[in-house]
């Protein structure tokens, strides 16, 4: 079923079947009070903004059977997969691996590291823990999609300069159209959000389309469940 979501630079036309919803890295570490986050000095409630967005688009999604892919960044407990060059920065005791106030800063199964009830998975929603900020750089992502045969990805999350930009742009070399959804995204800093998202849609729409959870959930409003079919993964 073709849909067309009003966008930016221009609105964009997409097969629901061929389309997948990208969450990336909704972590309660991120996002909650008390989590790294905020214990670096953020204001978590900036990133809070996009929860309830991203929550109706994620409904949206669900209702018409879309594939719903959520990422997760963190490295394994041994720290194997951590670049030294990463583990180094930041301050003392506030580093990767470091206990922090959810466990253990940015390692996987610790409670910071999970996503955050609101967005919690569902069975059949696969998770991609990826060790770097790109949802591709060194997971199966890539083979999710195409066993699915997914050529458009609808992307939400956090941060909007940071990981979202990098897996947008990872994703546009690959061949995938791009729609990211403004204001299912969030930054610590407003203006590398807003900047985040105009290097999106620049130049013609450069790197991808930039809407928001209004249009998406508009756009896929008349969708019917039975008509998207793919195979279903597993979640983590």
């Amino acid at each position: 079923m073709m849909i067309t979501i009003t966008a930016e630079p221009q609105s964009v036309q997409i097969d629901l079947a061929r389309t997948a919803l990208l969450i990336i890295d909704m972590q309660r570490d991120f996002l909650e009070p008390g989590g790294f986050g905020e214990t670096l000095g953020n204001d978590v409630s900036l990133l809070e903004a996009a929860v309830d967005p991203c929550k109706a688009v994620l409904a949206a999604a669900r209702d018409t059977g879309m594939l719903v892919i959520h990422t997760r960044e963190g490295h394994r407990p041994d720290l194997s997969d951590a670049p030294p060059a990463k583990i180094e920065r930041g301050a003392p005791s506030k580093r990767i691996g470091d206990l922090g106030p959810m466990g253990r800063i940015l390692i996987r199964g610790e409670p910071g590291h999970d996503i955050i009830d609101a967005l919690y998975p569902i069975e059949g929603e696969p998770v991609i823990d990826k060790p770097g900020k790109g949802a591709f750089y060194q997971t199966d992502l890539q083979l999710v999609l195409q066993n699915n045969g997914i050529e458009n990805l609808l992307v939400c999350g956090v941060t909007t300069e940071v990981c979202v930009n990098t897996t947008v742009r990872e994703a546009n070399d690959r061949g995938y159209r791009c729609v990211v959804l403004g204001d299912c995204c969030a930054s610590y800093f407003p203006e590398f959000h807003a900047m985040g998202l105009k290097m999106i849609k620049a130049q013609g729409g450069i790197f991808g389309w930039v809407s928001d959870s209004r249009a998406m959930v508009a756009a896929v409003g008349t969708a019917a469940k039975p008509s998207l079919k793919y195979a279903q993964g597993s979640g983590s």
